[in-house]
């Protein structure tokens, strides 16, 4: 019997699914991603459900790794209980090394039990670039040391830091976590294969990056996007957060240009990373036999409607890129099928022929990839806070928020989500018919079970039933 493939699952923070040169944008360098696109399956309308909280990554991380849908994770993905299977639990338990690096979002016991190897493992949301609170593998999963008394990166004191044994300074997120991978590529036992979880910290901000790819972006080059505004004109319930401070409101041109320059540049260097890392699966004689799968966590404004984050139902936000390559992906495909990211679970076990865990829900994208099966999903089910709700058939969204704004979108002549339909003569049906969808996927959802949905469908009664 043949070895089972590897598994490598190359993972960014804030990528939105349209920031990569294989979706179509001609300003941004990603050469080594494109060519995965090219040697793979992208899929050209992977989705998040949303989020419960303003750190939406957290939810999106829960989902990942569990194969849940958004109600039925453990509150917003704090924690991942024992009865939810992780990822790389499932591949653990079928005999592979499992190794994770960089980021995890989703508590420390989940992290002990998914991982039998690791390094340089930040437990947190986001931090200083070149500055990382990191842990050494620990193989009790205790990680409960503490650094002794450090110069603060964020400030000029010496302080104690919790959470971490040791700060990782001088070297980027970025570089630090591909830079364990590859160690262990290089230090492993080949009797069996492997599954390497790589979390990036980046695109997400404080985004700084080698000077270098800086330098690829004039920001006074930099397009606009076409739907730029100063200002947006609805309460999302997250205008106030973090994210929306980053740049002064009404947004300024110039400062957004700014921002832009600086994600493409993030982009562009987690790019160059990513082709060190299958140089090593290449030189390892690994590539043929790893299936690779590039995603990213959720998406990210950067100027769009008004907005600088993530806290959003529109498809800056909710959709993300992800890419499939390696042994029984097909070669140069896309798929346009509906689908969740909570999906690439179920797709990672088909592709390894690992049984897949009784507490996933995620429905496999190999039908979609051969083209051989129906369409994963008709309509999927959108999500943030207490605040927005919507459904998506990828012709017509409808979006929905707590203040009783209604949005109504055509996708086909309207992708860039900038002109309300809802109150137009002819929409009538069409809007009655996105309310009955997204009233019926909600309780499919448990999404009242939920406080976040229990709140907002207490403002919102008038689109029950």
């Amino acid at each position: 019997m043949s070895r089972k493939p590897n598994v490598l699952l190359f993972f960014t923070d804030d990528q939105r699914f349209d920031a990569l040169g294989a979706a179509g944008d001609d300003r941004i360098h990603t050469p080594n991603l494109d060519a995965l696109a090219g040697r793979g399956t992208r899929f050209s309308r992977a989705h998040i459900p949303g989020g419960t909280c303003g750190a939406v990554c957290m939810p999106s991380r829960a989902m990942l790794h569990t194969g849940r849908t958004l109600f039925h994770i453990d509150r917003e993905g704090q924690q991942i209980p024992p009865a939810h299977t992780t990822l790389g639990e499932c591949f653990r338990s079928a005999g592979y090394a499992t190794f994770g690096t960089g980021k995890w979002h989703n508590g420390r016991p989940s992290y002990a039990r998914s991982f039998s190897h690791g390094d340089e493992i930040f437990f947190g949301g986001m931090g200083d670039h070149w500055n990382v609170p990191a842990y050494r593998f620990d193989p009790d999963g205790k990680y409960d040391r503490t650094c002794p008394r450090v110069e603060n990166p964020f400030t000029s004191n010496t302080v104690t830091l919790r959470g971490c044994d040791h700060i990782e300074a001088g070297t980027h997120s970025t570089d630090l976590f591909v830079d364990a991978a590859i160690r262990f590529l290089d230090a492993r036992d080949d009797a069996n294969p492997f599954f390497l979880y790589v979390s990036l910290m980046a695109p997400h901000d404080p985004r700084t990056m080698p000077e270098a790819f800086r330098n690829l972006y004039d920001p006074d080059r930099i397009r606009l996007p076409e739907n730029f505004l100063p200002e947006h004109p609805i309460d999302t319930g997250a205008l106030r957060i973090r994210d929306e401070l980053l740049a002064a409101s009404p947004r300024d041109p110039a400062e957004i240009r700014r921002h832009i320059a600086e994600y493409y540049a993030m982009i562009s260097h987690l790019d160059h990373a990513f082709g060190r890392l299958v140089a090593a699966l290449q030189a390892k004689g690994e590539l043929d036999r790893t299936v690779i799968a590039f995603a990213g966590d959720n998406g990210l404004a950067v100027g769009q409607h008004g907005l600088m984050g993530k806290q959003s139902l529109y498809d800056h936000s909710v959709r993300v890129p992800l890419v499939l390559a390696g042994p029984g992906v097909p070669r140069a495909r896309r798929c346009d099928d509906l689908v969740y990211l909570l999906d690439l679970f179920p797709t990672l076990c088909s592709l390894a022929e690992v049984p897949v865990p009784e507490s996933v829900e995620g429905k496999s994208l190999a039908g979609c990839m051969t083209g051989d099966g129906t369409p994963s999903r008709g309509s999927l089910y959108l999500a943030y806070a207490d605040s927005i709700r919507g459904v998506t058939d990828g012709r017509l969204k409808l979006v929905e928020y707590a203040g009783g704004e209604t949005q109504l979108f055509d996708l086909e002549r309207d992708p860039l989500e900038m002109e309300n339909i809802a109150d137009r003569p002819g929409s009538a049906a069409k809007l009655r018919d996105r309310r009955q969808e997204l009233w019926r996927l909600s309780r499919e959802w448990d999404d009242e079970d939920h406080p976040s949905g229990k709140a907002f469908w207490e403002r919102r009664t008038d689109l029950k039933g």
